[in-house]
């Protein structure tokens, strides 16, 4: 059964997963079996070969999702300016997946205010067809619904760029009473959730609680954003992210159990049975 929406999370492996997936060939095999798209978290920090490029796409179906970052050396170091051989040189690298490419995941951090804007404009504008992107900023100016993000979504609906929502409601709600929530929740950014109307398709970044029962309340008001976009015939891409990323699958659970309530013919996820979970896509 295909899923009318992207579903996935920011990495294709863990050990707490390996009882969980089906079995398979590699972790990105067996990852593809259930979810259909994943963030390339990977790439922001190096980038791999085009040889690792060709392995990767032969391991995933046609209709699985890569969102790749762009270089942290692109985005955070040179904020946009002065990269276009670096652009050619990350899009030459990854060519293999172009099949399977969904939008490149363009995050920018803090520092990247309104004064860099046409930085982003000429950067997005190079970007060759049919490749596109999808944009997250941190500066707390294109959070402020005044001019900077009035400017920020004029832009982006122009050129049907997609906004990302990062939606850490949940993340910030929890004590930091342990390492792994301080780190989560140092790392984070603690920002609004704006969505941007427009024609392409959205893209939401869920950072969970982690007391797992504690994401459902979290969770509701997507699930009916959600069904809505499915019915409306679009299709969104949701990922689910955790402090500890080892219980994205039972996040996962409780995700697709609260949809399957809401939008006819979908069946929610269970990673702990013992037959093996074929035949999802």
């Amino acid at each position: 059964m295909a899923l009318p929406y992207f579903l996935g999370c920011p990495q294709w492996q863990h050990p707490a997963w390996n009882s969980g997936l089906p079995s398979g060939k590699s972790p990105l095999n067996r990852y593809s079996q259930v979810f259909n798209c994943v963030e390339g978290n990977t790439t922001f920090y190096a980038t791999p070969s085009r040889e690792q490029c060709q392995q990767w796409r032969l391991q995933v179906p046609d209709d699985f999702r890569f969102l790749l970052k762009f270089s942290h050396l692109i985005t955070h170091d040179r904020l946009l300016s002065g990269v276009d051989a670096g652009m050619r040189d990350f899009l030459e690298v990854v060519a293999p997946l172009e099949d399977v490419l969904g939008p490149f995941l363009l995050q920018l951090p803090a520092a990247f205010g309104p004064q860099h804007l046409n930085n982003l404009w000429r950067f997005v504008d190079a970007l060759p067809a049919p490749l596109e992107c999808t944009v997250e900023v941190r500066n707390s100016a294109f959070f402020s619904k005044g001019e900077a993000e009035k400017a920020l979504n004029r832009g982006l609906r122009e050129r049907c760029v997609s906004r990302v929502c990062m939606d850490t409601r949940a993340l910030f709600a929890a004590t930091p009473d342990n390492e792994i929530t301080i780190e989560a929740q140092r790392k984070k950014p603690r920002v609004p959730v704006h969505l941007l109307p427009g024609d392409a398709a959205p893209v939401i970044r869920y950072i969970g609680h982690p007391d797992l029962e504690t994401n459902r309340r979290y969770l509701a008001p997507w699930v009916e954003r959600v069904a809505n976009w499915i019915e409306e015939g679009r299709r969104p891409y949701f990922f689910l992210h955790m402090p500890d990323i080892g219980d994205a699958l039972s996040l996962t659970e409780i995700w697709t159990g609260l949809l399957s309530k809401r939008v006819d013919g979908l069946e929610p996820l269970h990673f702990n049975e013992k037959q093996p979970q074929i035949g999802l896509f």
